[in-house]
Order: C-alpha cells, then sequence, then structure tokens
C-alpha cells in the first residue's frame, strides 16, 4: 500500500522512499487521494483520473499554498492590530471628551451658585433696610403709644416674613439647559471701537451694529486698526468684576465673538493665544459651530439667533449661551486673565461682491 503524507509537507523528501506495496521508488503524488505513488500504482484503477504530481512538484504547490495562508493570516492580524489601535484611541478620545464636559458642567454650576448667593445676599440687604426704615419710622412715633401699638399689631405678620431664611435654590435642580436670572442684571451696554474696525466694515451711527462690504473704506491708518480680519472690538474694557452682553448672529453666515486682551498695537499681529472665541459657520444648509482655543467643534442643533457672551475675571471664567433656546453653548474655566479685557467681534472677508452679513449688539434689557 501507498504511503499517506503529513498534511504539512517538509521541503525535502527523501530520494529513496519506496512504495510497501511494489517496493518501488514512490516519486509521484496523487493530491485527490493525499499518497505518495509509484509508477505501478499510478496505472491502477483506483488513481486513474486522479490529479498526480512529482514529488517536487506537489511539494513546492504546498509550500506556496501554504506561504498564501501565512500571508493572508498575517494581513488579517495587521488588521485586527490595527482596528484594536483605532478602538483604543476612540476610547480616550471619549473618556477625554466626558472629562472636558465634566469640568465644563461643574464650572458652569460654580457660577451659577456665586450668582445666586449674591442674588441672595442682596436681597439680605435689601431686607435690612426695610427693617432699618420700619425703625425710623417707630422712633419718629414714639410719642403716639397708640399709634405704635396699632402699627406694631399691624406689621408683626410681614416683621415675620421678612426674617425667614432666604430661599437658596437647590443646586440639584440645576442644568445646562437655562440661564441664570442674575446675566440680564450684569448685562453691559457695549459699543464699537471705530478706530479698531477693519477696512471691510461698516459700523452704524449707534456704534452697535457692523456689516461687511467688499469695498475697503479711504480711511487713514490707525495704530489700533485691525487689518489682519474683518473684526472689531468693543469700546468698553474690563480689568475686573461680571460682565454680560448679547449679540444678535442672525444676519451672519461667517462670525465670530469672544473676548481679546487688549493692546497698544494691534496692527495685524495680534497672538491668537490672546482670544477666547466662538465661532459659527453656515456650511452649505447646516451650521457648524467651534470654540477656541483649543480648537473644538461643537454639536448644537439648531441654528443659533442670539449669543450670551458672560465675563467672570476673577474667577477666569468666559461662557457662551444661545440665549434663544436659553442654553449653555461652552464654557471655558480656570482662564487666567493679565490686563485690559475687551469684546472682539469678526465677521468673515468675502471672496466675491455678494457678502451683506451684520452682527447687532443688543440693549440691555430693562426692569419692568
Amino acid at each position: 500500500m501507498s504511503k499517506k503524507l503529513n498534511p504539512q509537507l517538509q521541503h525535502n523528501i527523501r530520494e529513496d522512499a519506496c512504495c510497501e506495496t511494489h517496493l518501488e521508488p514512490a516519486q509521484l503524488f496523487c493530491d485527490n487521494d493525499q499518497v505518495t505513488l509509484c509508477g505501478k500504482c499510478l496505472q491502477s484503477q483506483e488513481h486513474k483520473n486522479h490529479m498526480v504530481y512529482g514529488i517536487q512538484e506537489a511539494a513546492e504547490n504546498y509550500r506556496k499554498l501554504f506561504q498564501e495562508i501565512l500571508n493572508t493570516l498575517r494581513m488579517k492580524l495587521d488588521v485586527a492590530k490595527s482596528i484594536l489601535t483605532d478602538e483604543q484611541e476612540r476610547m480616550r478620545v471619549i473618556q477625554e471628551e466626558e472629562q472636558n464636559f465634566k469640568t465644563m458642567i461643574e464650572s458652569e454650576y460654580s457660577m451659577q451658585f456665586r450668582l445666586l448667593s449674591e442674588e441672595n445676599e442682596l436681597n439680605f440687604l435689601r431686607l435690612l433696610n426695610h427693617l432699618n426704615r420700619f425703625a425710623t419710622e417707630l422712633e419718629e412715633k414714639s410719642q403716639e403709644m397708640l399709634q405704635i401699638a396699632t402699627f406694631l399689631n399691624r406689621s408683626e405678620s410681614l416683621l415675620l416674613q421678612c426674617l425667614e431664611p432666604a430661599h437658596i435654590t437647590d443646586l440639584s435642580s440645576c442644568q445646562v439647559r437655562g440661564m441664570n436670572p442674575m446675566l440680564p442684571v450684569l448685562q453691559r451696554h457695549i459699543t464699537l471701537d471705530p478706530e479698531t474696525a477693519h477696512p471691510c466694515l461698516v459700523l452704524s451711527e449707534d456704534l452697535r451694529k457692523v456689516r461687511i462690504r467688499n469695498i475697503q473704506q479711504g480711511k487713514p491708518c490707525h495704530p489700533g486698526r485691525l487689518d489682519f480680519s474683518a473684526t472689531v472690538m468693543g469700546l468698553e474694557s474690563f480689568t475686573s468684576g461680571r460682565h454680560y452682553w448679547e449679540v444678535d448672529v442672525e444676519k451672519a453666515t461667517k462670525w465670530q465673538l469672544g473676548i481679546s486682551e487688549d493692546s497698544a498695537d494691534r496692527r495685524g499681529n495680534m497672538p491668537e493665544a490672546s482670544k477666547v472665541l466662538l465661532t459659527g459657520s453656515l456650511m452649505g444648509t447646516s451650521y457648524t459651530f467651534w470654540v477656541f482655543p483649543p480648537l473644538k467643534k461643537v454639536c448644537l442643533r439648531k441654528q443659533m439667533l442670539k449669543v450670551g457672551v458672560f465675563l467672570d475675571y476673577e474667577y477666569g471664567q468666559i461662557s457662551f449661551y444661545n440665549v434663544t433656546e436659553r442654553s449653555l453653548v461652552y464654557n471655558f474655566s480656570s482662564l487666567t486673565f493679565q490686563g485690559v479685557l475687551r469684546p472682539i467681534f469678526s465677521l468673515c472677508i468675502p471672496n466675491g461682491d455678494m457678502d451683506s452679513d451684520s452682527l447687532t449688539i443688543s440693549l440691555p434689557h430693562v426692569p419692568s
């Protein structure tokens, strides 16, 4: 009988291997039955119409086959390693985004708590003033005992009510959606500084609206002119305190809002690190929003019509709000401010004569 080959063929096959049935050299290999053959075995009916090769040819064919299988497995291994690396990087990015979002939420809650605390402190001061007025009235009427007694009886319930502890909002109910009611109190009257306006920009007479045009105005060069983009700075500057303002962006397709460090020479050399910006851009039919620094995309479901900007100088915090939806867009915290800060407003310089973008600064809310 013929002898079967091992599935993993060796590189060298003995030249003197013999057929066990005919005792002749086994120099052939039947691919169908996977056995070695001699010349007489080939003539038998058992191997008729089978694929038969020489021993060396069969060994070479299987070496090539095994090499192809090995190469395929190596390629699959490389693909699997690449997928694993991509998944590990994706998990790292997700964890980093999760931490950034957690930091942003904590900063926003801290700001909300500070504003609420200040509001309650103001309420307490109003209460003290109210009580002082009562004390003054009582002292003036000390000679009229009956009127004093009547007044005290009539004021007892009011005094008890005023002396109740001020109610502090439960922080567990605070959400990123919603704006602090103290923000309108902090809203400032912001106007534009004409001496920092780019030549492509046209300012309104009340210095609250800026629009872009393609033909540069024939203005003399000014040391404070921003020449590197269609940018204008706010006339107001801040070195301390909390400040808030709102900007109508509905009529702009590409815009930037934010805070910039002031500089005596801003002629195109203002470093990007001195700015904190929110950018909106219409791409096709959808809007994309970015914050800087570092440059990061912000996911929003709808176009923003009005943007609120909040600055807390001492706590190093800048927040951007979607005023229409009354929700937080993004929050920068733990910033370090040095020197003067000013609002900054930018529009994209158009490539052709077809752009009429404009930004309008909202007037402060009038208390009702």
